[in-house]
């Protein structure tokens, strides 16, 4: 990556950071319980029969009571687990929410190994965490690539889900950044549309 790029990411991090801690656990808590009631109002969640949600981190929005409502509406649930052998994240279905979670190596809750690894091509809906999300459909990772790598193997929809205050105006794009079809807020539903930006 040119300097010039890293520099752009590293400062949009820092940014990305210092707005997230400038929430309190309440407008956090009021803010994800608005995030969870606009998507299951909409069909791109009710239509979607196999979803891959994120165990959410302490700066990240607790879409985490998805997991139960699809699984009682019928829907495969999955969760991301990091493959040791391979160095990447995989999809591993989950029936049971709490029991077959267990923290995993980065701290990230994630299916234990018993769980059963899912068919990336069979996702219908992607739920994708980020520090930070622009309107063209970029997200801001924590600088390692592994949601990249494994959202480049998935065919269905993918949405970013955010705070407000994670949207900014532009990401700076490499060429391995995954573009999303979708960025879901609190206050916003904002379907990506137009050409890539270069």
């Amino acid at each position: 990556m040119p300097d010039s790029l890293t520099h752009l990411k590293a400062a949009a991090r820092k940014s990305a950071h210092e707005a997230l801690a400038g929430l309190t656990m309440e407008q956090r808590g009021s803010a994800a319980q608005a995030i969870r009631r606009r998507l299951i109002s909409m069909s791109i969640w009710n239509e979607a029969r196999f979803v891959l949600l994120f165990a959410p981190g302490t700066d990240e929005p607790d879409i985490g009571p998805l997991a139960e409502l699809g699984i009682q509406a019928g829907k495969l649930i999955a969760l991301p687990r990091f493959n040791r052998d391979s160095g990447s994240y995989e999809a591993a279905l989950v029936a049971d929410p709490v029991a077959d979670v267990t923290t995993g190596r980065f701290g990230i809750r994630e299916p234990k190994s018993v769980c059963k690894v899912a068919d990336l091509n069979r996702l219908d809906l992607v739920l994708v965490p980020g520090l930070a999300f622009d309107r063209h459909g970029y997200r801001l990772g924590r600088g390692k690539g592994y949601y990249d790598r494994l959202l480049a193997a998935v065919p269905g929809r993918t949405c970013g889900v955010a705070f407000d205050a994670q949207l900014i105006s532009a990401i700076p794009v490499e060429p391995h950044d995954v573009r999303l079809n979708c960025i879901l807020t609190p206050t916003r539903w904002h379907l990506v549309t137009g050409q890539p930006r270069s």
